[in-house]
């Protein structure tokens, strides 16, 4: 069982430009393949930009669409997975096709898809407006070995949600993010707490600087299964790296009781 070597992408890019984006994305690609990383991760609604108002539907595309496309071809060059934050356009077979997800996809090292994600709890009046919620809580992929689940940002805040993904036998949480102030503090503790809490690396992948009405936090982190912090960026644009270890994964959960000693049979108030 060797390691995966994971790259974070902290950047807001060009909200609105793709073509920019998708440069971006290339060149952080080639950076973290050339240090060894088998995967690489970028921030919700990396493709287009967050706060573009209107623009969501006008920049939004299908799970298949020319920029998925694209993306597999920078995955495939560099032999890197890419994980990318993305409007998703329903598709058209889909009941309500002219809804709009605020989604994350996984690209596979050979240009593959392997996981299509669409954020379940909507923050704010913001992406209330433009969005519509997914409904599928535990969305997962193999990676090398590794299990991947992903969720997004706000979805992250609800134990429940990550709880799912530990009993589902995720060893690794992608959450593409655009964590805002005030809100550092979920950067700084939750995030650790959750990886520990769950026995899971939880890599937290956010945007950075102004924009619109918002103002992105950055504080980028991958915390292990102890709690304990690899890698975390600061407030400006980085490319951050660490080590999913599947060993001391394993050592770690054998050593860990909390999802051995969970008695459910108490819990069923709660839902």
């Amino acid at each position: 069982m060797t390691s995966l070597h994971t790259a974070l992408l902290q950047s807001s890019g060009r909200p609105g430009d793709v073509a920019h984006n998708l440069r971006v994305l290339d060149d952080a690609a080639r950076a973290a393949a050339a240090t060894g990383a088998g995967l690489l991760a970028c921030p919700e609604l990396f493709l287009t930009g967050y706060a573009i108002g209107g623009d969501v539907h006008r920049l939004a595309e299908t799970a298949d669409g020319d920029s998925a496309q694209a993306i597999g071809k920078i995955a495939a060059e560099h032999g890197i997975a890419v994980l990318y934050g993305y409007p998703e356009r329903a598709a058209q077979d889909e009941p309500d096709s002219a809804a709009v997800y605020n989604s994350a996809q996984l690209i596979g090292p050979g240009g593959e898809r392997l996981a299509n994600y669409r954020k379940t709890h909507l923050f704010g009046c913001f992406e209330r407006e433009w969005f519509t919620p997914g409904e599928q809580t535990v969305v997962q992929a193999e990676l090398s070995g590794v299990r991947i689940g992903v969720m997004i940002c706000y979805d992250v805040e609800f134990p429940e949600n990550v709880r799912a993904h530990a009993l589902a036998g995720t060893d690794l949480l992608l959450v593409p993010t655009a964590q805002m102030h005030p809100f550092q503090f979920v950067a700084e503790s939750v995030i650790p707490v959750r990886a520990f809490e769950n026995q899971m690396y939880v890599a937290y992948v956010n945007r950075v600087g102004a924009e619109g009405e918002f103002e992105f936090v950055g504080l980028s982190c991958l915390a292990g299964p102890d709690g304990v912090v690899r890698t975390r960026a600061g407030r400006t644009e980085q490319l951050v790296r660490a080590e999913v270890d599947p060993v001391f994964l394993k050592e770690s959960r054998a050593d860990n009781p909390y999802l051995h000693d969970r008695r459910p049979e108490l819990y069923g108030p709660l839902t």
